[in-house]
């Protein structure tokens, strides 16, 4: 398998399978933090019929396993677009109920009056239900379905969601549910007509137009679809990172960052998601900080493709203490500020700990009104505690106190609570 890279990244260390083989990439995105630093994202297509792991049907066993999900956010055609213009095809068109009044009859002498009836106001005409599923008069017969990955590629086991749509519009202009399942092979009953089909398979869709002829026929639904699985190290020495990783996945409409879609959001490591084929935007996200990759994408149809983003950031544990070593100071706030002094986090706690993309950083402790700041410098992938000590204290103009002066709210980003409990 060929290799190709995008740009000038750091070499990854070797990666292996559950098997111990070592897995080659074939594509490495170009990844950046902060729209700034470049940081690889290795890629890797792992096709249909071939050996490995998920036995006959090779490693594709990874994206047909599973409960059919509920269809969710993909780039596929309308249904709306499929149908036509309820004037076109007969169906009459929603209009106002006519009402009629009763007939006043005349009051002739001598003869008994008609007793008054209140009748509610009845329609000019029942407008006739569309679509070939309410003539019971028709042949039907059945409709046999089944949905590939991609063109030649194996037959899709499990995961469908099947919807089968009257081509003919209801007299409101609404596609009317004709039959839907969720066996990987629906046999429908169905009398002969036009009919819209969508069928779902986990964030990947497909909506079709199909033309019964009332013979028993078995149409192929060719998905063009296939999977994601993302995962993501941290720092030169590729150490896997921790449960604090999540990613976003956005389907890719331009060059606009506004134009790109959310697909699926929070997806966690190792995750295979079914993915209709085309360009992706990855963000990866370790910790709730400012620690954030992007990385584009391609996902094939009938392949797994697997992308491993490198995060350049650390995990660190933060303590007011009065003596290295010593026992963390509680109720103490937190505030995290870049060295030009842009909030990045605020915390409150003994022991905070959050995730930090490297860089410089003014960390800022507040406990009894005392304000004690320490510049810091966080490198990717070295987890640490970080003390601050009471004789770090914020030098200020007002007040005094036993540890030093005063500080009231001299210092910017502090609060006395401000913020959650860290990472």
């Amino acid at each position: 398998m060929s290799s190709r890279r995008a740009g000038s990244v750091p070499k990854l260390p070797h990666l292996t399978s559950r098997s111990g083989r070592p897995l080659l990439a074939s594509a490495v995105a170009a990844a950046f933090f902060a729209g700034a630093l470049a940081a690889p994202a290795a890629a890797q297509d792992r096709g249909g019929g071939g050996g490995g792991g998920g036995g006959f049907l090779g490693n594709l066993g990874e994206i047909f396993g599973g409960p059919p999900e509920k269809p969710g956010a993909y780039a596929s055609p309308s249904a709306n677009d499929l149908l036509p213009n309820a004037g076109d095809v007969g169906s009459p068109l929603a209009r106002p109920l006519r009402r009629f009044e009763p007939i006043a009859l005349p009051n002739l002498p001598g003869k008994p009056q008609a007793p008054t009836i209140d009748l509610p106001g009845l329609p000019a005409y029942a407008p006739p239900q569309a679509g070939p599923n309410q003539n019971i008069f028709r042949r039907r017969d059945t409709l046999a379905l089944r949905a590939v990955l991609s063109e030649g590629g194996p037959q899709i086991p499990n995961g469908l969601i099947w919807r089968l749509f009257s081509a003919v519009p209801s007299f409101d202009g609404s596609p009317s549910l004709i039959a839907s399942s969720e066996s990987p092979t629906p046999d429908f009953e169905v009398a002969p007509g036009s009919y819209i089909l969508h069928v779902g398979f986990g964030r990947a869709g497909i909506v079709k137009r199909i033309d019964f002829a009332g013979i028993k026929i078995q149409e192929t639904v060719v998905l063009n679809a296939g999977g994601l699985k993302l995962n993501a190290v941290v720092g030169d020495e590729g150490k896997a990172a921790a449960s604090r990783l999540s990613f976003d996945i956005y389907a890719k409409d331009g060059d606009d960052d506004a134009d790109h879609k959310l697909v699926a959001s929070d997806i966690s490591p190792e995750k295979v998601v079914r993915l209709n084929a085309g360009s992706y935007q990855i963000v990866s996200h370790y910790g709730s900080a400012n620690a954030v990759v992007r990385a584009d994408i391609r996902v094939e149809a009938g392949k797994l493709t697997e992308a491993t983003l490198t995060q350049r950031a650390a995990l660190l544990t933060m303590k007011l203490v009065r003596e290295h070593g010593g026992e963390a100071i509680a109720d103490t706030a937190w505030t995290i500020t870049t060295a030009s002094g842009d909030l990045v986090r605020q915390s409150v706690g003994a022991f905070p700990t959050m995730v930090l993309a490297e860089g410089d950083y003014v960390i800022v402790a507040k406990n009894n009104d005392r304000v004690y700041q320490r510049p810091f410098t966080v490198e990717a992938g070295e987890n640490t505690d970080v003390e601050v000590m009471t004789s770090d204290l914020a030098e200020t103009d007002g007040g005094s106190g036993d540890d030093g002066p005063g500080v009231g709210d001299a210092v910017p980003g502090t609060a006395d609570g401000a913020g959650g409990s860290g990472d």
